[in-house]
């Protein structure tokens, strides 16, 4: 349920108020706009007479949400939500903050994830993405260097200032991603709501990719167990679907993903358009219609040899490649401003 207080409410009415919603049993979440407040009624809101809630001279209006997202819902939250990243860069994300994330697919050594952080920091990311923990089809690839590959992209952090993107396989592994700004979910992890729920728990940022075959409803309800644990720094990311067409393109990139998304969610949008399309060819093209579609940043792969890569070469930007990209991404915001 979405109830509109009337302007200039009192504090300590809004107050009582949500302590007698909370003793009905009903989770209570209050955003507070430029103007109105609006509170979000998540439970059995069957409890409440909604006759007599709008009769009371604080509300505005109040009325059923039909949606089964909740926390996500825009009508709970209607300004965007800014994601405000850990550690001292205090980098945004959301809202007019746009974040651009770029990195090697996996991490492979020192010295390829330092040079390659400077690169792309050089062309203008604001993040910087790195796989320590890999899922691979095949048991035979390359997994990654899991926690040194973390301790490799912490060290990156400490050099350049950049928050890091890192994906997370397991519960398991949680503890070692405490400084890590933002926590990825991967495409197969979508629907582990054992691991949604966890990372309810911790302050870091969540990234949570769509699945290889995901609705945008399924995603939205991934989403809602995240913060349903108290986690509200939320980031969903587009990063194409399985579909007929699997000869020319990966995935297809559904591009439409974003602005529905941004009309029914609060929270910020990004695309992946490296693991979308598969071809570091398509992803330049790609990148510029998710950004003139609004998303709120984009993900792109770089290596500093793409044909040597131990993980996606086929997918990665060659530096000079990420730099006209990058390029190509700020003049088309400047120009949709």
């Amino acid at each position: 349920m979405v109830v509109v207080l009337r302007p200039e409410t009192q504090p300590e009415k809004i107050e009582h108020l949500k302590k007698w919603l909370q003793e009905k049993g009903l989770l209570v979440r209050e955003f507070q706009g430029q103007e109105q407040c609006v509170l979000g009624l998540i439970g059995d809101t069957a409890v409440i007479d909604i006759d007599m809630l709008r009769s009371l001279d604080i509300i505005e209006s109040a009325a059923e949400m039909r949606d089964p997202f909740k926390a996500v819902n825009r009508a709970l939250h209607p300004e965007d939500t800014v994601i405000t990243t850990l550690g001292g860069s205090h980098a945004k994300i959301g809202g007019g903050h746009f974040a651009l994330i770029a990195g090697p697919c996996s991490v492979e050594s020192r010295e390829q994830v330092t040079f390659v952080a400077d690169v792309v920091k050089a062309a203008g990311a604001n993040f910087f993405r790195g796989g320590a923990f890999k899922p691979r089809t095949s048991p035979y690839d390359f997994q990654g260097l899991g926690a040194e590959g973390l301790d490799l992209l912490l060290e990156v952090k400490r050099q350049t200032g950049l928050p890091i993107v890192t994906e997370i396989m397991d519960i398991r592994s949680l503890e070692f991603y405490g400084e890590v700004d933002v926590i990825q979910v991967g495409a197969r992890n979508t629907q582990n709501f054992d691991l949604l729920r966890e990372l309810g728990k911790v302050n870091n940022a969540i990234l949570l990719k769509r699945g290889l075959a995901g609705t945008i409803k399924e995603l939205l309800m991934s989403a809602e167990y995240i913060m349903a644990s108290g986690n509200e720094n939320v980031i969903l990311c587009e990063r194409g679907i399985r579909t007929y067409e699997s000869t020319y393109a990966r995935n297809t990139l559904d591009i439409s993903a974003v602005p529905i998304l941004k009309k029914l969610t609060h929270l910020p949008v990004v695309v992946d358009p490296s693991h979308a399309t598969g071809k570091a060819d398509l992803v330049p093209s790609m990148a510029a219609a998710a950004v003139a579609a609004g998303a709120d940043g984009l993900m792109i792969e770089v290596h500093n040899d793409p044909p040597r890569a131990l993980c996606d070469g086929a997918q990665s930007l060659t530096p000079e490649q990420f730099k006209e990209t990058a390029d190509k991404i700020f003049r088309i915001r400047e120009a949709i401003r």
